[in-house]
């Protein structure tokens, strides 16, 4: 039985988007991350409290979440870019694979169980945000670092596009790490992962939309897995607020901004976790 049946609950849908839309455009701009490691869990606890069918919980909140990306995502990456923190070199040649892999992903979304997709959000989650954790400081380079080139470029792609786009996450998550392992400063990192989102989050977002037509029970105002009203509050909201996080990103110190990223990974991978297996 789904929810938003009545004006009490559709005006705490309202009020609870809100507020996520201001969080979530800020950690956007701040980490690179699109916004989705704050939406989906937050959707899926909404869903949750409105009574939308279990199986579809988890679907809607990444569907969403990926449609609302690729708004936040893009206005992100232009901050970015006008700070000159985007490695374009990198994303042309990395680019396709990224998108292949959401692609390739978002054909069998509506498929997969709905605690399965919860279990992948926090389990992946939980091993970056430890890498993260860990990970020793270096000095913040002026100058980008390199991917390998050859087959790890095209696979990592093909795996960060993927895994990314059903997690409903943008590619900020597991791009950032991966960046810095091959010593991207920080600030690079999170530049270029903004771009990212917005290559993953696009094939994404159709993909949530086609999957999801026809599905019974759905809350009302759905299209395929897109709540449409959470959609119309979330993009000007985060649009507004995801420049803003993309500046404080150049005014922080990295390391504080890295363990900013390591909390709110821990945070969604428990409560994630603990619902795939309750």
């Amino acid at each position: 039985m789904a929810g938003l049946d009545n004006m009490w609950e559709l005006s705490l849908f309202v009020l609870a988007m809100l507020f996520a839309g201001v969080i979530a455009g800020f950690v956007a701009g701040l980490l690179g991350v699109g916004g989705g490691i704050v939406l989906v869990p937050v959707l899926y606890y909404i869903m949750s409290a409105i009574d939308v069918a279990p199986e579809y919980r988890m679907h809607i909140a990444v569907g969403t979440s990926l449609t609302t990306i690729v708004i936040t995502a893009y206005f992100s990456a232009k901050t970015h870019y006008q700070k000159g923190s985007i490695d374009m070199a990198l994303l042309k040649s990395w680019g396709p694979w990224l998108f292949v892999g959401a692609v390739g992903a978002m054909f069998a979304f509506g498929s997969i169980d709905s605690s399965a997709l919860s279990g992948i959000f926090g389990t992946v989650a939980l091993l970056v945000a430890i890498y993260m954790f860990f990970k020793k400081d270096r000095p913040d380079e002026a100058q980008f670092g390199s991917l390998p080139k050859g087959p790890f470029r095209w696979l990592s792609g093909l795996l960060v596009g993927s895994i990314s786009s059903v997690m409903g996450i943008g590619g900020g998550t597991l791009s950032v790490p991966l960046l810095s392992i091959f010593k991207y400063p920080i600030r690079q990192a999170v530049g270029t992962a903004a771009a990212i989102g917005l290559i993953i989050a696009i094939p994404g977002a159709i993909g949530a939309f086609l999957s999801g037509l026809g599905k019974p029970d759905l809350p009302p105002f759905s299209l395929g897995f897109v709540n449409v009203i959470a959609f119309i509050i979330l993009v000007p909201i985060t649009g507004m607020v995801a420049p803003y996080g993309a500046r404080a990103a150049h005014a922080i110190n990295p390391l504080y901004l890295r363990y900013a990223f390591v909390a709110f990974l821990l945070f969604n991978a428990y409560n994630m976790l603990k619902n795939a297996w309750g």
